[in-house]
């Protein structure tokens, strides 16, 4: 048996801008910081000539036009393995809460898989991983997704990603200071909002407006990215109070994409922060639900606040060695 670990992750700037709609005309950046929360997938050889997969479903079929998860079956296809397989997948926190759960699925998914096909520990990079999980998730199952995620899962660390127009990733670990990635880490606090939603749903709006060249939208990511950029060197100079300032303006700006992005309840716990003691903060993901990010300097006041609101923490520390096989 074979199992690989792939880390979920927090978007800290730029993100948005790493779906094809908007860096396909205008390149793209985004600063992402892989987090202790993972995605296993194990593999074994099955008995019989047939594929057996467990995850939220069971399946058992004898073909791989049989599969009903789409990713299991992209991957499979693609590589030419099976049928006589068996994989089982779990994660440490459920999709549909912003933390890039499909691209670590994907990328623990297709680490795996490669293992097993050549029965050693066969060496792909970061990079070829990654390009393999967009190449599943964006160009055969046509999902709105964006490079973040796959990428971020495949490094790890707090990583910087450019992406210029033809799709070109150049990827590399940010440079800040170790004070400043420990202080970070004590920092940042994350809390469950209770609401579960579809990436998809959110981002495909987003996709749509941009292909339409909706000026809202596209200004609207414009900023976003230099946003990310602004981030990015103000980490870099370990200015931390104005990060947390520039996580707020990025809220607020996020907001405007979509009606669906937040709701009252989620604002009412956004507000409720801010008066504790949160100098910024927002939804991860695509938005819509999952988990509030906040940068605070004073952590227990706030989550004494946001536990007496009935929100639920969620403790996390960075990852720092990216998706990988530990069985």
């Amino acid at each position: 048996m074979l199992i690989a670990r792939s880390p979920m992750r927090i978007s800290l700037g730029g993100g948005g801008t790493d779906l094809p709609s908007y860096y396909e005309r205008f390149g793209g950046f985004v600063l992402a910081a892989a987090i202790d929360k993972y995605m296993y997938l194990a593999v074994n050889q099955a008995w019989n000539e047939e594929y057996i997969l467990k995850y939220s479903k069971f399946e058992r079929v004898k073909t791989v036009d049989e599969i009903q998860h789409p990713i299991f079956k992209a991957a499979l296809s693609t590589m030419n393995i099976g049928p006589n397989i068996e994989l089982v997948s779990m994660a440490d926190i459920p999709a549909g809460t912003g933390l890039g759960s499909s691209g670590s699925f994907t990328t623990a998914l297709l680490k795996v898989l490669h293992v097993y096909k050549k029965n050693k520990n066969v060496i792909v990079s970061p990079h070829e991983l990654a390009e393999q999980a967009c190449n599943i998730e964006i160009n055969i199952l046509k999902e709105p997704v964006g490079k973040q995620d796959q990428y971020i899962a495949a490094y790890g660390g707090i990583s910087c990603f450019e992406i210029d127009k033809s799709g070109t990733v150049k990827a590399y670990p940010a440079q800040f200071s170790k004070q400043t990635i420990y202080s970070l880490e004590d920092n940042l606090i994350m809390f469950f909002t209770g609401y579960l939603r579809s990436a998809s749903e959110l981002l495909s709006v987003q996709d749509k407006k941009s292909k339409e060249n909706d000026k809202d939208m596209i200004e609207n990511l414009h900023f976003v990215k230099d946003l990310g950029l602004r981030i990015k060197k103000t980490l870099e100079q370990g200015q931390l109070d104005t990060f947390g300032e520039l996580m707020h303006e990025h809220w607020l700006h996020k907001k405007k994409r979509s009606p669906s992005m937040s709701n009252n309840e989620i604002d009412k716990y956004y507000d409720l922060a801010r008066k504790h003691g949160a100098l910024g903060g927002k939804l991860v993901g695509a938005g819509g639900g999952g988990f509030l990010l906040f940068y605070t300097e004073n952590k227990r006041k706030l989550r004494e606040k946001m536990t007496e609101a009935g929100l639920q923490e969620l403790r996390f520390h960075f990852d720092f060695e990216g998706t990988k096989i530990i069985v």
